[in-house]
């Protein structure tokens, strides 16, 4: 035991606990005097309590069990997104979500883990070889997209976005051929391109498909809204408009700890969870933005470092999917903040409020010091 502790990568350690501490402050900020969210900072401490618990559980236990017992895995999480059809809450105008007295639960998030855990297994079987189209990528991408059409219906985009870019950092290591490589990115091209006309020449017709045809009118007010703001409703724009403008404000060095106007008058919705770097922003201003861009990069470097140093590909390629996900999240969330991508429902890590989410992040990062501290009796068992 004594052994493993000393393994373990405490300058991630580190990192975990200043965004411990500075997570429930700004959740504290934003939720301040708004008697409907009172309480939100100390349930933050408590979760971050019970996610070290289980980071630390998790990063003694041998991460090759977990990979071996991804169909296991993988079952429960289907099964778990098939019953939110029959028994799930409501949130957001999306029912991705459990509730469980005073607790709730988002399986949407543990299909994460165990996609990169499946993913892993399936692209380790190869031993670092080219992938076969139809032996290797046709059962991987099979394998993502139950999930992700099981969460696209929810309807919940941001999450299921986040499994095709599990998908694509893990392809891109684990073998993936040139020529196939060429393909996709071709069919994204045509795709963005298409998306781009439809949304800026037919408007009209493509409302009709989001709302008539695919049922989900909001995704089709928040692509135009990036696409077209200069023809968007007051209501579509309102909260990233009042986002860059409460970002900005904050200028170089904020306006100071609870000291947000536009946060504090409500212009911006959902200030503890999915709008939170905009408390950051205009709180903390470009200083404080940049120190959390900062501890981000420390913390992706990090688990990057450990993927080098991995002698089981499958470790590697699970340590890439987990950095996949925490980076496009990152990206995303400030992105839509700051006007540079759509509107979703995605946290930002660590740092919004979030049970489901925060939880099952360090038990990922549980598994990258798994990853690490097995891989001396990796190297002897081999």
């Amino acid at each position: 035991m004594l052994n493993k502790i000393k393994r373990i990568d405490w300058v991630i350690v580190g990192i975990l606990i200043c965004f411990a501490v500075f997570s429930p402050l700004v959740i504290h900020s934003a939720t301040h005097g708004d008697p409907n969210f009172q309480g939100l900072a100390f349930k933050t401490v408590i979760l971050y309590g019970i996610g070290i618990v289980v980071m630390f559980a998790v990063s003694i236990f041998d991460y090759r069990l977990l990979l071996k017992s991804w169909p296991i895995t993988m079952g429960i999480t289907i099964l778990l997104l098939i019953g939110l059809f029959f028994a799930g809450s409501t949130l957001n105008n999306a029912s991705g979500w459990y509730q469980l007295g005073m607790l709730s639960f988002q399986p949407a998030e543990l299909a994460k883990i165990t996609l990169i855990l499946a993913l892993a297994q399936l692209l380790g079987r190869r031993g670092g070889d080219p992938l076969s189209f139809t032996r290797d990528l046709l059962p991987i991408i099979g394998v993502t997209l139950v999930p992700f059409a099981l969460v696209v219906v929810q309807p919940d985009l941001g999450n299921a976005v986040i499994y095709i870019v599990i998908l694509i950092g893990m392809l891109w290591i684990g073998g993936v051929k040139y020529r196939h490589v060429l393909i996709a990115a071709v069919l994204a091209v045509v795709m963005l391109v298409g998306i781009f006309f439809a949304f800026k020449d037919f408007n009209d017709t493509t409302r009709y498909f989001f709302k008539e045809v695919l049922k989900h009118e909001q995704w089709f007010i928040r692509i135009d809204t990036l696409i077209n703001p200069q023809d968007a409703t007051k209501d579509a724009k309102h909260q990233s408009e009042y986002a860059m403008i409460a970002i900005g404000s904050g200028g170089l060095t904020g306006d100071g700890y609870m000291q947000g106007e536009l946060k504090r008058r409500s212009f911006v919705p959902y200030t503890y969870s999915d709008a939170i770097f905009v408390v950051i922003g205009e709180e903390f201003g470009f200083q404080g933005a940049s120190i959390l861009l900062l501890l981000y990069f420390l913390l992706v470097y990090r688990m990057i470092l450990i993927a080098f140093q991995c002698y089981d590909l499958r470790g590697s390629y699970m340590i890439i999917g987990i950095v996949s996900m925490f980076v496009f999240q990152i990206f995303e969330n400030i992105g839509m903040m700051i006007g540079i991508m759509p509107v979703t429902g995605i946290t930002l890590p660590f740092i919004s409020y979030g049970g489901t989410s925060l939880v099952l992040n360090l038990a990922c990062i549980g598994m990258v010091m798994s990853i690490r501290i097995y891989q001396e009796k990796y190297q002897l068992d081999t």
